[in-house]
């Protein structure tokens, strides 16, 4: 008799994270192989927020916090939304979790119950309808393709909302697809929502400040305040400030929630890292003008794959609005054969076989709700991007 509980069996481990695993694998084993899997910027912290880190530890902070997050990080959380989101909340409405991934599984953990329904635009994030599914809830996709920019429509939401519906989850600028909603879309969006008030909004902002060709950011909350009392705003420091490792992610919603939230991570991590919350606290209250600096890099990476690939034999990539992801299609492909016979069938099967023959790991589309795509991380030089994206093209080039 097994000692692992059933719930177990509904989801599966982070496929990003197996595919970044197998590249490193790969490489300890001697193989020269290209790793575009992981979702993390290559630059190093900035300055200013390790030493505030430094200073923390050498003044003794370094012991147990509040759970919610120390005062003096949700008070700059607070003035960061005011001040970038016209969002005003009070430190009891803020909560500070391991990463923005804990935020989120405390906020379903907290309200979904068994038969409750989260709404999942499709492509998504891997991680959102396995939490779902661990909370004992129903994943409910809304595929949204090339055709929408990979974005979720009015009428396609309204056709996906019953009377089961307790979330709605929006990603902007998105995991995987850098895709991103305009005010004018969200507002369309806020519409549907106000005919539904049974129906709470949960928006993954995580990649807020990665936008490029003049694209303005926008929230949904910020959009229509009518929404501002059933939407739980997520957000961190992983992406904009490169500290992915700090861990470390918070929320913004009704009191209520967040005390329900707080009360999930009380009896789990309890909080994260004191020294990592002091950081943050300097990550967003610090200079921010390295941010311009960092968006044109990552835009010049942007232009350079979505052109490489696009002239890849098969392959078709739209120019995406922000984050620092690609997601081409590669559906021109399947049906041809390698040359060793074969024949490439899924976006799985291009993966693998990439990986195998020339050594670029990517993440095959089926991983995030929407094939036949891979992603494609572009959060590394333009050195190391071009010589994958040659590889992707000659290996294109070699199926027949």
């Amino acid at each position: 008799m097994s000692i692992i509980a059933k719930r177990l069996s509904a989801i599966k481990p982070s496929p990003t994270i197996a595919v970044t695993q197998k590249a490193a694998e790969l490489k300890a084993a001697g193989r020269d192989v290209i790793g575009l899997g992981a979702g993390e910027p290559d630059f190093d912290t900035p300055d200013n927020v390790k030493a505030a880190a430094k200073a923390a530890i050498d003044r003794g902070e370094t012991k147990y916090t509040a759970v919610a997050g120390t005062l003096a990080l949700r008070k700059a959380i607070c003035a960061k939304l005011e001040r970038e989101n016209g969002l005003k909340y009070v430190p009891d409405q803020i909560t500070v979790g391991c990463g923005g991934k804990q935020t989120i599984y405390n906020a379903i953990m907290a309200t979904v119950e068994a038969g409750d329904e989260v709404i999942i635009p499709a492509p998504y994030w891997v991680s959102y309808p396995d939490i779902v599914l661990l909370a004992g809830g129903t994943p409910v996709f809304v595929e949204c393709g090339d055709n929408s920019g990979f974005k979720l429509t009015p009428d396609a939401l309204e056709k996906a909302i019953t009377p089961k519906t307790k979330w709605l989850v929006l990603n902007s600028p998105s995991n995987p697809t850098g895709a991103a909603y305009s005010a004018a879309d969200l507002k369309a969006l806020a519409d549907v929502l106000l005919k539904h008030p049974h129906v709470w909004i949960m928006t993954d902002d995580m990649y807020e400040h990665l936008v490029y060709d003049g694209f303005e950011f926008a929230t949904i909350a910020q959009v229509e305040p009518k929404l501002y009392d059933r939407t739980l705003t997520l957000n961190g420091v992983s992406k904009a400030y490169s500290m992915t490792g700090w861990r470390v992610g918070y929320a913004a919603g009704p009191a209520d929630l967040i005390k329900a939230m707080n009360k999930i991570q009380s009896q789990s991590s309890t909080h994260t890292s004191s020294v990592s919350q002091a950081a943050a606290v300097e990550a967003l209250n610090g200079p921010q003008d390295f941010l311009a600096e960092w968006r044109t890099a990552f835009a010049a990476r942007r232009d350079l794959v979505v052109k490489m690939l696009n002239e890849a034999e098969g392959l078709t990539c739209r120019t995406p609005e922000g984050a620092f992801y690609v997601y081409p299609s590669c559906a021109g492909v399947l049906g041809k054969k390698t040359p060793d016979g074969r024949v490439i069938e899924s976006d799985s099967d291009f993966a693998e076989a990439l990986l195998e023959a020339e050594g670029v790991a990517v993440v095959q589309g089926v991983a995030f709700g929407l094939s036949p795509y891979f992603r494609i991380s572009y959060a590394t030089s333009e050195k190391a991007l071009t010589e994958a994206c040659t590889r992707i093209q000659r290996f294109c080039a070699g199926l027949k």
